[in-house]
C-alpha cells in the first residue's frame, strides 16, 4: 500500500510538471500547447487505469515522461532575441592583473520607469582599491521574496553593482510560474547604483530597498567579484536559462560564494530570500551591533535615495549613517 501511494504521488507530481512544461515551453501557440498538455494527461490516465500489471503501466509512463524530459532538455538559450532596451547589451570584463575594464556598464538616465535615455559606459577598476562589498534587498510585496544585488566599493570612483535578472524580450513580462521553466535567459546587469538602485527607490512604485554592509574579508570579496566576472564573460558566448528556483538573483550569489569559500549547509532562507537578511545577521555577515529590527529600519535607504536624487555623489549619500559601514 505504501509503495502504491509513493508511485501515485510521483506520477501526479511528474505529470503536473510535464503538462506545465508542454503548455509553457511548447510550440508557442497557447491552444496547441494546451492540446499537448491535455494529450499527455489523457495518455497518462489511460496507462494508469487500463494497463495491467501496474509495473507495465509505470514503465510505459516512465518512457513517456523521459520523452518530455529529453525534449525539454533540448531547448537552447539564445543571445540573439529582440531584447528590451534595459538588457539589450551584455557586459564584458577584461582582466589584466589588478585592473578590470568593463564594457556595457548600464547608467541610464530616467524620467520614469519606462522613459529613459539609455547610456552604456566603459569603466575601469583597480582591485587594489577595493574597500568592501554591500548587499541590497528590494522588497515590493511579500516579505518572503526580494531581489538581491551586490555592490563592490572602491576607494576612488563609484561602486560597481551587479544585478542578476531575467533577460526579457520586447513586450515580455515576468511571470513567477513561467520563471520555473525555460522562458527567460539569465543576464548579469552591471551598472551604476544611480541606475540600478535609484530605478527601484525612485521610479518603481512600492519597492523598498535595504542596503547592508557585508563583513567579508577583502580577499574573499575580490575573489567573489572575479568569479562573477568569469560567469559574466561566459554568458556572452554560452547563454544560460534563468530558473526561479535554482538559478535566480540569490541562488547564483550562493553559487559564486561557494566557488571561493567553504559553503555552509543550504538554509531555506536562500530560497525564501526575503528572509536572507536574518540569516546573514545570525551568521555575522552583516552588522550585529543593533537588534535586527533596528538594523533593518536604519538600512532602509529610500528616503536617502530620494534626497540624493541624480547627484553624482549618490552612492556616498545613500550610505551616510548606514549601520556597520566604515567611515571614509
Amino acid at each position: 500500500m505504501t509503495l502504491r501511494l509513493v508511485s501515485a504521488t510521483v506520477v501526479l507530481l511528474t505529470v503536473t510538471w510535464a503538462c506545465l512544461a508542454l503548455w509553457i515551453d511548447g510550440p508557442g501557440d497557447p491552444l496547441l500547447g494546451a492540446a499537448l498538455c491535455a494529450s499527455f494527461g489523457l495518455c497518462t490516465f489511460f496507462l494508469m487505469v487500463r494497463v495491467r500489471p501496474r509495473w507495465r503501466a509505470l514503465s510505459a509512463y516512465a518512457a513517456l515522461f523521459l520523452g518530455v524530459i529529453g525534449w525539454w532538455g533540448s531547448l537552447v538559450p539564445r543571445n540573439d532575441r529582440n531584447w528590451e532596451p534595459s538588457v539589450a547589451r551584455l557586459a564584458h570584463a577584461e582582466i589584466s592583473g589588478d585592473r578590470i575594464t568593463l564594457t556595457n556598464v548600464r547608467n541610464f538616465h530616467y524620467r520614469s520607469e519606462t522613459d529613459f535615455d539609455p547610456v552604456w559606459e566603459t569603466r575601469s577598476y583597480d582591485l587594489r582599491e577595493l574597500t568592501g562589498a554591500d548587499i541590497s534587498f528590494t522588497h515590493w510585496g511579500s516579505p518572503w521574496i526580494a531581489h538581491t544585488m551586490v555592490s563592490w566599493v572602491f576607494r576612488h570612483g563609484p561602486p560597481l553593482i551587479i544585478s542578476i535578472e531575467t533577460r526579457k524580450e520586447v513586450g515580455e513580462s515576468y511571470s513567477a510560474l513561467r520563471g520555473f521553466f525555460r522562458q527567460y535567459e539569465l543576464v548579469y546587469v552591471v551598472g551604476d547604483e544611480r541606475d540600478l538602485i535609484r530605478l527601484r527607490t525612485d521610479f518603481r512604485k512600492g519597492e523598498n530597498v535595504h542596503l547592508y554592509h557585508l563583513n567579508t574579508p577583502l580577499a574573499r570579496s575580490r575573489a567573489v567579484l572575479l568569479d562573477y566576472l568569469r560567469t559574466l564573460n561566459e554568458l556572452t558566448t554560452r547563454p544560460l536559462w534563468y530558473n526561479a528556483l535554482t538559478t535566480n538573483c540569490t541562488t547564483t550569489i550562493r553559487y559564486h560564494i561557494g566557488n571561493v569559500a567553504p559553503q555552509r549547509p543550504l538554509d531555506w532562507r536562500w530560497l525564501a530570500n526575503g528572509r536572507l537578511p536574518q540569516l546573514a545577521y545570525a551568521a555575522g555577515s552583516i552588522d550585529r551591533s543593533l537588534p535586527f529590527e533596528e538594523l533593518r529600519r536604519r538600512s532602509w535607504i529610500n528616503p536617502k535615495a530620494w534626497a540624493a536624487d541624480d547627484s553624482p555623489d549618490f552612492s556616498r549619500l545613500i550610505r551616510v549613517g548606514l549601520p556597520g559601514y566604515p567611515e571614509p
